[in-house]
């Protein structure tokens, strides 16, 4: 039974939260929409635009809400989210990772006919040699995004003289749009200083200015300069060469996010909205507790989750096995079937593990959304 049909019947009992078959992944929905709407407000005030990224939540409900609070458009990693949102009525989106074998490319193509925002980005001319060929009698042109490489080496292109012919292949093509640059500094985001998370990408954006003002001296600026992220957002305003901010993890702010100093004020911007609930399923040890959340309900990547309610805060956990975590609290008494809630190490592969998101306010559950992208990374 899916975790849509098994919880469906508790959706607006009182305080039916505590009757959620665990692990189970919970999203606090008023912290949701006030993360969703701060970072709307910020970017209106610096006057940026807004591309949240969708590999974050892979969920076409909270896509929707980021697009209704002033969003110009949703980026997507990879080609199947971008499918999977569009089949539920989302549009204005950009591929952010090259989409480049056949059989992909035949895909975005038949996705570019079935929605009117597509973009998708490129670093290599025999790419966009195959993104025209696939796209040549297409009733619009698809517009690409010259992705610039940051100094991470994953993708991109490697040098200024690289983008301004990448730029000129794809503004000479009868079927493609030169749409911009992308320029995402994903090592830099979770430097946990925010002095030094500043100087670091002062340093990358001197880089990318050098690129703007090669394009500019021939006649090929551009349009959307596309990047950024939550740990970087208020850093990339100020700075003010990119122009439309690709932020993701500010919706749910996960361990990774809030270990860091955001804001420069030491006061964090958005609140965490995303948890986890599991369950202690044997307590046969003074100060321990077994609860049946490890691997598979949990990314491993972003270090170990913490404890935000049902024991000490200052409980350590420790990953059991697949199934299982343990809590350690001395002097602490766990007792079987307590519930404890996590917060996400890194929410973006956490999302991923789960059909469903269990919305509540308080205690009760009020909804339940799907993952509409899980799994969706071909």
């Amino acid at each position: 039974m899916s975790d849509i049909d098994l919880h469906r019947p508790l959706i607006g009992q009182q305080g039916s939260r505590t009757a959620l078959n665990t692990p189970a992944l919970v999203l606090d929905r008023d912290a949701l929409g006030r993360n969703i709407a701060a970072m709307a407000a910020f970017a209106k005030a610096n006057a940026i635009a807004l591309r949240p990224h969708a590999k974050t939540h892979k969920s076409a409900e909270i896509a929707k809400l980021q697009l209704a609070a002033g969003a110009r458009g949703i980026c997507c990693a990879k080609l199947g989210e971008a499918e999977a949102l569009a089949g539920e009525g989302v549009g204005a989106m950009l591929i952010t990772s090259p989409v480049v074998t056949p059989q992909a490319i035949a895909r975005l193509a038949a996705l570019h006919k079935q929605i009117a925002g597509l973009m998708v980005v490129a670093d290599h001319p025999d790419n966009v040699a195959a993104l025209a060929a696939a796209t040549k009698g297409a009733a619009r042109k698809l517009p690409v995004v010259v992705d610039i490489d940051p100094g991470i080496r994953r993708t991109g292109v490697a040098s200024p003289q690289a983008a301004l012919a990448l730029a000129r292949q794809i503004a000479a093509s009868e079927m493609l749009h030169y749409a911009g640059l992308q320029f995402y500094c994903g090592a830099q985001q979770h430097i946990a200083s925010f002095a030094e998370r500043r100087a670091a990408i002062e340093d990358r954006t001197l880089y990318l200015s050098s690129v703007i003002d090669l394009l500019r001296s021939e006649g090929l600026a551009p349009e959307i300069v596309t990047g950024g992220g939550t740990g970087t957002h208020r850093i990339d305003a100020a700075l003010g060469v990119i122009n439309e901010l690709q932020v993701g993890s500010y919706v749910f702010m996960d361990k990774q996010y809030l270990d860091c100093d955001l804001s420069g004020e030491a006061i964090p911007p958005f609140e965490t909205a995303l948890f986890i609930d599991a369950h202690v399923i044997s307590a046969n040890a003074p100060s321990m507790a077994t609860i049946d959340s490890g691997f598979k309900a949990l990314s491993t990547d972003g270090g170990n989750p913490a404890v935000a309610a049902g024991a000490p805060a200052e409980a350590a956990f420790f990953f059991m096995g697949d199934e299982h975590g343990a809590l350690i609290a001395p002097g602490h008494e766990f007792k079987l079937g307590d519930r404890v809630t996590l917060t996400a190490p890194h929410c973006d592969p956490t999302v991923n593990l789960y059909d469903a998101y269990h919305v509540v306010r308080g205690d009760t559950l009020i909804d339940i959304w799907p993952v509409t992208a899980r799994g969706r990374s071909r």
